[in-house]
């Protein structure tokens, strides 16, 4: 088996059952990563009630579409990014300031990048999503 992204099969999924008006989406496989990515989301209203299924192998998330994406993807390599770091990285991944989240995986887990800037964290950055 080939080696794979689970956070780009993750965010690839969302996004083609997003642009197909979806309301829910299975995203395989899972991982401890991708279930904190979609935390991040869920908090910051793109996604709605998400659950882990569990098949034996690596497990599956049901995530439930609000059609509030227009686009999200996987950054990588994963950039590191100081606290102070973010506006460069704005301007390179979301449409304009303001619009959408940077998600950043930061010691203290994984975040947007606004409430990575107010805590004054750095870290790597995981993807994106407007």
């Amino acid at each position: 088996m080939a080696a794979n992204n689970v956070l780009g099969n993750l965010f690839a999924t969302i996004y083609n059952n997003e642009i197909r008006n979806k309301k829910e989406c299975l995203a395989i496989p899972a991982s401890k990563l991708a279930s904190a990515v979609l935390r991040s989301m869920q908090k910051n209203k793109y996604i709605g009630e998400f659950e882990f299924i569990d098949d034996g192998i690596a497990g599956k998330f049901k995530i439930q579409l609000l059609g509030r994406i227009n686009r999200c993807g996987v950054i990588s390599p994963r950039y590191s990014v100081g606290r102070n770091g973010y506006t460069r990285w704005e301007r390179q991944f979301l449409p304009a300031v303001g619009v959408g989240i940077l998600i950043v995986s930061t010691p203290q887990g994984v975040m947007a990048h606004n409430e990575a800037q107010e805590k004054g964290l750095g870290g790597r950055l995981v993807g994106y999503v407007y």
